[in-house]
């Protein structure tokens, strides 16, 4: 083998060596993704049962009820679209109807409940969740600090 052939291989192998780390790093970052959704999105294309999402939107006024033990039942909403959660655990302290939150769970199977495992919710009275904020203002239902003033 000439020197520019063994030149050659060790490029060749260096490349494969960062593709095969590019490749695994793409899969593991595909595995932990939970892609952000509103109520109105979910009403227009369906999720499939097991799908880990993220839900946001504002907590419909009227609709928290306490069940058995640390059991919690809501809905989210965006204004056009509503989306029943249930939740087992303490919720933020600072959750209550009217306010922004974001979800993180699944939908159960054969059901249009949510069924989260975390609650995300504001932290003072000046904050949404930015995921939230960005979509409320596209759909025009949530005008953050523009409406106080």
């Amino acid at each position: 083998m000439t020197r520019k052939q063994k030149r050659l291989a060790v490029i060749a192998g260096g490349m494969g060596f960062i593709i095969a780390a590019v490749l695994l790093v793409m899969f593991a970052f595909g595995q932990a993704v939970a892609y952000f959704y509103m109520p109105s999105d979910i009403a227009k294309m369906p999720i499939d049962p097991g799908t880990r999402i993220r839900l946001g939107g504002l907590v419909a006024e009227g609709s928290v009820v306490r069940g058995e033990g640390s059991t919690v039942k809501f809905s989210v909403t965006d204004g056009s679209s509503t989306v029943p959660v249930t939740y087992v655990g303490i919720l933020p302290d600072l959750f209550r109807e009217g306010q922004g939150v974001v979800t993180e769970g699944v939908f159960e199977a054969g059901s249009t409940v949510f069924s989260a495992d975390t609650v995300l919710a504001k932290h003072d009275e000046n904050y949404m969740p930015k995921e939230v904020a960005d979509r409320l203002k596209k759909d025009g239902v949530w005008q953050g600090e523009e409406a106080t003033q």
